[in-house]
């Protein structure tokens, strides 16, 4: 038995950030690495420039991710006016920036993932500087405020944290929270979910048990928050039947 956190994510649009090239800001299928890290650091109060504390709660936490609901991919043409950089003056605020007298227009296709839902196992590293109670009391009276990947995706539902000891990660990931309502055919009847279900998880490959496993090395642990950058992490992913 191992004692997990786990907590779930659900919203009616989502962004979890890959690779950029261009003006495309594509999105991956989960929550990445970066984002998950980055969602309990907000949680937790700790500033984006904090580069120490950002890498101790790093090195504390080791993730997996169930993906319950495929979702739906969506594109969004965006255009942002923005004025040209200058080191002799800086904006603090976006109507300081509209003030300015010639503005650049920049162009972005931004994917989201609309109606997606995933629960989220948390598990503390030997060199753990937080406890799973710090994390889940982070996450009922979060600091800052938490969305899925970008700010303008909140979540839409309570992220329920819990604590509890289970017979290994793929159990955690399967834990059931309660009714969204007093009905849970209602509940059906909304939140409806696939009879397949995708996990993803970090650490060893055997952790859940499948012949199918794929692994692959995603760029999304962080190295640097200022200089945005990422180095590759160990992600092991597999698509089995529910029940």
């Amino acid at each position: 038995m191992k004692e997990y956190l786990v907590f779930r994510l659900y919203g009616a649009m989502a962004s979890w950030g890959q690779a950029a090239v261009g003006g495309d800001r594509p999105t991956g299928l989960q929550p990445t690495r970066s984002a998950l890290l980055g969602l309990l650091g907000a949680a937790l109060g700790i500033k984006r420039d904090d580069e120490e504390a950002l890498l101790t709660l790093q090195n504390s936490v080791r993730f997996g991710v169930k993906q319950c609901v495929p979702t739906t991919l969506v594109r969004d043409y965006h255009t942002t006016q923005v004025p040209s950089h200058s080191k002799k003056r800086v904006h603090r605020t976006r109507a300081s920036e509209l003030r300015e007298e010639k503005l650049n227009t920049i162009l972005s296709s931004r994917d989201y993932r609309c109606d997606g839902l995933w629960v989220v196992s948390v598990a503390l590293t030997e060199t753990a500087h937080y406890s799973l109670e710090q994390l889940k009391s982070a996450l009922l009276n979060p600091v800052y405020a938490l969305s899925l990947g970008r700010k303008s995706c909140p979540p839409s539902l309570p992220l329920m944290p819990t604590i509890a000891e289970f017979s290994g990660l793929k159990s955690a990931l399967d834990h059931c929270f309660p009714a969204l309502t007093r009905s849970d055919k209602e509940d059906a009847l909304w939140l409806h979910k696939s009879n397949q279900a995708t996990y993803f998880w970090e650490g060893d490959a055997a952790e859940i048990d499948c012949e199918r496993t794929l692994t692959f090395q995603p760029w999304d642990e962080p190295i640097s928050r200022s200089r945005w950058q990422f180095k590759q992490s160990t992600l092991h992913q597999v698509t089995m039947e529910e029940g």
